[in-house]
């Protein structure tokens, strides 16, 4: 055999382990899935949330550290007033989309580098701010890390400011790690952060995705590493929020979850489960 062929092939079975190729996929029939839900917001930030006027009743629960969940999830099914969100005289000034909540499965897996993660859902149609002509629908999830104030209580709502469009926050408060997958263009990814700005290029945990349609049904998978930007350390949980722009709706006119607590290689709302 030629010498330079046969070294070109041991390099390359030495390789061939630690290739992408190699990493085997989450075998998702033995994942669990975790029904979380997700509803239209209205325009409520995080002013909205701690405002000491009494706008929103539950500020004396959030002064105690109960978390949004702890009032607003009770035996399994939100417990929310979505007509208030949806309507003009209450907390959607411009107007609401045809379905204001819906459901999404969310699994989670790990081995010794990445996360994967895997939202399945039907993304309803009826938006009432078509804004995004190229997307048909974006699915993100978002991470808190250690420093984001009241991440703990509040999730991604703790980005969400009055005066912010893209959310955008001090440094000193700390900052999310995004992932996102967009349908428009054949699909994308995007791995993005929000700090002091928002990038949805930036981010520093190789998020990759892809996407599948059964019917009117989607599953999108992402897959970052466990390492770079918010880190998931086994053992541990991290504040994550979910949100979904279906039917072309653009900026706030998403469906989104409460907060939850992704598990690493432990319990949380939502389990990653070791491979």
């Amino acid at each position: 055999m030629n010498k330079r062929l046969n070294a070109w092939l041991v390099a390359a079975a030495c390789m061939a382990p630690f290739s992408p190729a190699a990493i085997a996929a989450p075998d998702w029939s033995n994942v669990p899935k975790t029904d979380i839900f997700l509803f239209h917001p209205g325009a409520t930030p995080f002013e909205w949330l701690t405002d000491k006027g009494g706008k929103h009743g539950g500020v004396k629960g959030l002064k105690k550290n109960m978390t949004c969940t702890n009032c607003h999830i009770e035996e399994g099914k939100l417990n929310l007033n979505l007509q208030r969100l949806a309507s003009k005289d209450g907390l959607e000034p411009l107007g609401a989309p045809a379905v204001m909540s819906f459901q999404v499965a969310v699994q989670a897996a790990f081995d010794e580098s990445n996360l994967y993660m895997r939202l399945t859902f039907k993304p309803p149609v009826g938006s009432f701010h078509k804004a995004d002509k190229v997307n048909d629908v974006k699915a993100t999830v978002m991470f808190a890390n250690e420093k984001v104030e009241k991440g703990k209580l509040f999730g991604c709502w703790a980005g969400c400011h009055l005066d912010a469009q893209t959310m955008n926050m001090s440094v000193s408060q700390g900052a999310f790690d995004l992932m996102q997958w967009r349908s428009g263009e054949g699909g994308k990814a995007a791995g993005g952060i929000v700090a002091d700005k928002t990038s949805m290029d930036d981010g520093k945990s190789g998020v990759t995705a892809e996407a599948s349609k059964a019917g009117d049904t989607y599953t999108v998978t992402f897959t970052r590493k466990l390492a770079g930007g918010v880190e998931m350390v086994p053992g541990k949980s991290t504040p994550i929020g979910i949100s979904i722009h279906a039917d072309h709706s653009g900026g706030r006119f998403h469906h989104v979850s409460l907060e939850h607590r992704l598990g690493i290689g432990i319990a949380g709302d939502v389990s990653a489960v070791k491979q």
